[in-house]
């Protein structure tokens, strides 16, 4: 009986455990869904962004305040130069 115990509770362990999980990647599956969407329909629903609020494309050169353009990857200036 103790053993019946035991595995219901280690049962009801992993299920709320895996429940967790899915919950907190709830957010990145419904963007994955939505891109998906949007890949499948050619790129023409309404309101669609591509990118995130906040995030950057890395390939994309920024412009420091120098004047000088550089890559998102290259550390900022201030370091002497040769």
């Amino acid at each position: 009986m103790t053993l019946v115990i035991l595995a219901a509770f280690g049962c009801v362990t992993l299920l709320l455990t895996q429940i967790s999980e899915v919950l907190s990647r709830l957010p990145q599956i419904i963007r994955a869904w939505r891109q998906l969407r949007h890949e499948l329909s050619g790129g023409t629903e309404p309101g669609f962004r591509d990118h995130p609020a906040g995030v950057t494309n890395p390939d994309t050169p920024s412009v420091d305040p120098s004047g000088r353009a550089r890559t998102a990857g290259e550390p900022e200036a201030g370091r002497d130069e040769a």
